[in-house]
C-alpha cells in the first residue's frame, strides 16, 4: 500500500514549513491568535486540501469525457466550527461552472466518489456537496 509523506519544520516562533514532494507551504496563525500571519492555519490548509483534491478529481473526470464542456469552475467551501473539542462539525462544498447542469452533477458525483480527502473526512464530519 502506498504512503504519502509530509514533513513540517519550525520556520520561526509561530510558523512551520510543510514540505510535500517538491513543494512548500508556510503555515502560521493570524496575529489575532498570537501568530505572525505568514501563512494559513492548519485547519484552513486542510479545507483547501479538500478543495484541491476534489477539484483535481473533477478536472480528471471532465478530461476523460470528450463531450464534457465545462468552463469557469468555482468551488466554494464553507466549514462550520464547533467547540469542545475545537473541530469542524460540517463542511459544505458548492460547485458552479459554465456547463450543462445535468452533466455537471454527474461529473461532481464522480469526483466526490474519487476524492481521497472527501472519503477520509466523510463519517468524521457532516460533508455535503451541491451544484449551482
Amino acid at each position: 500500500m502506498a504512503n504519502i509523506a509530509v514533513t513540517l519544520k519550525q520556520h520561526d516562533a509561530t510558523a512551520s514549513i510543510a514540505t510535500i514532494r517538491d513543494h512548500q507551504i508556510v503555515m502560521d496563525r493570524p496575529k489575532e491568535k498570537c501568530g505572525n500571519n505568514l501563512g494559513p492555519m492548519g485547519g484552513e490548509a486542510m479545507i483547501a486540501s479538500l478543495g484541491g483534491c476534489f477539484m483535481s478529481n473533477l478536472r480528471a473526470a471532465i478530461a476523460a469525457r470528450e463531450d464534457a464542456a465545462v468552463d469557469e469552475i468555482e468551488l466554494k467551501i464553507t466549514a462550520t466550527l464547533a467547540e469542545h473539542p475545537p473541530r469542524f462539525s460540517a463542511i459544505h462544498m458548492r460547485i458552479t461552472a459554465d456547463a450543462d447542469a445535468t452533466q455537471l452533477q454527474k461529473l461532481v458525483t464522480i469526483a466526490e466518489r474519487a476524492c481521497i480527502a472527501a472519503n477520509t473526512l466523510r463519517g468524521a464530519v457532516e460533508l455535503s456537496v451541491s451544484v449551482g
